[in-house]
């Protein structure tokens, strides 16, 4: 693809304005899909090349919460492995199997999972009694939702995000630094994929890449400087809209094959 100028200043501040969103929420790829789909590549580029660039941004962001000291590489070893697998796992199996019943569930799902950020009391900018073990939350909760991202994607940030702050008594912010370090994983992951099939716009990606390095930086901050009061309503209104872009995906899909036979008479 031919890159002018126009369309690599839009992709730098395609990918700042993601980094933020995604450092502090998740669900940067709302932003940059759409954009790199009507840079002209195919769908099937367009989200290899959307892992490459998305893996920087959270990279910037793991990187400051660690530094910030947030995070505690050493202590989410297995954590980070039990994601890797998963998201092998489920890149894998995606290719053999038809996700259309997990679309139909997943904006349900997104809904009540917003519906717990904006009403439960736990979560807050104070740490909680934890419910169950690392070990276990690695084996079961982060390869459950790192195969969950290499099979469908959308969402993962909130329920890593979810798990930490239910089920190990994380604060938001804590819980948020946390997720990023499993989302990067689950990206690189996914990413490997890709630049094995040979489906990653390199010279995209790495433009795209330059304003996510900035974006998830600037992110990054944020959440440590303002921590619950700005996470839980920026996660209620992305979940929200997630919910609502994978109702909109399925009922132009529904329509299509529904008026579809009977548009080509005219055509």
């Amino acid at each position: 693809m031919e890159l002018d100028v126009a369309l690599i200043l839009l992709f730098i501040l395609t990918g700042l304005a993601a980094g933020v969103i995604d450092a502090i929420a998740g669900g940067g790829g709302m932003i940059t899909l759409p954009v790199l789909l009507i840079s002209g590549m195919s769908p099937v580029e367009a989200l290899a090349t959307n892992k490459l660039q998305g893996s920087f941004g959270t990279f910037a962001a793991s990187l400051y919460f660690v530094r910030k000291k947030l995070v505690d590489l050493t202590q989410m070893k297995l954590m980070i492995l039990c994601t890797f697998v998963g998201a092998v796992t489920g890149t894998v199996i995606v290719q053999q199997l038809d996700t259309s019943l997990l679309a139909s569930v997943m904006p349900l799902l997104l809904v009540l999972i917003a519906l717990y950020f904006m009403l439960s009391k736990q979560i807050g900018d104070t740490e909680k009694a934890r419910k169950v073990s690392d070990a276990l939350f690695a084996f079961v909760f982060t390869a459950a939702i790192g195969f969950y991202d290499g099979f469908f994607g959308p969402g993962t940030g909130t329920f890593f995000a979810l798990g930490f702050v239910s089920l190990l008594g994380f604060s938001m912010a804590r819980a948020t630094a946390h997720t990023k370090i499993l989302n990067f994983t689950s990206n690189i992951a996914a990413l490997i994929f890709f630049a094995i099939g040979g489906n990653i716009l390199w010279l995209a990606g790495f433009i795209m890449a330059a304003g996510q390095l900035v974006g998830g930086q600037i992110g990054a901050q944020l959440v440590v400087s303002h921590g619950v009061k700005l996470i839980r309503p920026l996660v209620v209104v992305v979940t929200l809209t997630m919910s609502a872009k994978l109702l909109f995906d399925q009922y132009q899909n529904s329509s299509g094959m529904l008026f579809g036979p009977w548009l080509n008479l005219f055509n």
